[in-house]
């Protein structure tokens, strides 16, 4: 089960500065893909590296905002360092020892805005009220923090959805034919193995039959007989 919503690194400059990197926030990540726009359109190697150095010089307006230009971190970090920057703050992955393109390698790793609408998921996120204008939450998120939110969000959604319907008498899992795959695995974790899904009420125990209300333990008691012998419920 996943336990992060995004990875992190460090690197150094050669003074012995350490930095840690993390994915650039919208704000910087928009300057980011336009500027590696330029990368796509090169038309060698050397020009593909030194667009990547100019991206490279826009992430230190997030984790180093003393190096303002392209010059002043080329004479703080080597090429190694820069791709190992680029990968952890936007997912652009090179392998120096490679025999592909920079350029190639470069373009078929990095995110374009082609593949989302930026605008419907911000949108979305900032509905929450937590900031007080869109550069404010595109200062402080990430593209990993928006997506872990909406879906944290819209599961939480679909859970009050799901309690309404089932208000009505309705199934909301079986009527759109989703199931919930973590309830069921909590069932039978509860249950020792026995319980085949949550309904089953040998999955009412402990702190689960608390939070239902009832179950094994909480006032209802279940006595487990061998085939042979006559069954008499307690």
């Amino acid at each position: 089960m996943p336990t992060e919503i995004y990875k992190t690194s460090t690197i150094e400059l050669f003074d012995g500065t350490e930095l840690y990197i993390t994915p650039l926030k919208i704000k910087y990540l928009k300057l980011f893909l336009e500027e590696f726009e330029n990368v796509k359109k090169s038309n060698s190697d050397d020009e593909a590296i030194n667009y990547l150095s100019k991206c490279a010089t826009i992430t230190m307006m997030q984790y180093y905002p003393s190096i303002k230009t392209q010059e002043e971190l080329e004479d703080n970090i080597d090429m190694p360092t820069i791709y190992k920057l680029l990968d952890f703050s936007a997912g652009i992955k090179i392998n120096e020892k490679s025999k592909e393109p920079v350029k190639t390698q470069a373009t078929e790793s990095g995110s374009t805005w082609d593949e989302l609408d930026l605008a419907e998921l911000e949108s979305e996120v900032f509905l929450l009220g937590i900031w007080k204008d869109y550069d404010e939450l595109e200062s402080s998120m990430s593209m990993p923090e928006i997506v872990a939110t909406l879906k944290a969000k819209r599961d939480l959604d679909y859970s009050q959805k799901k309690f309404l319907a089932a208000m009505q008498g309705v199934d909301l899992d079986k009527a759109s034919g989703k199931g919930n795959a973590w309830e069921e695995m909590k069932a039978r974790v509860f249950s020792g193995g026995q319980a085949a899904d949550s309904k089953d009420i040998v999955a009412l125990q402990g702190i689960n039959a608390q939070k239902a209300g009832f179950g094994i333990g909480m006032g209802l008691t279940y006595e487990k007989l061998d085939e042979s012998t006559p069954s008499n419920v307690v």
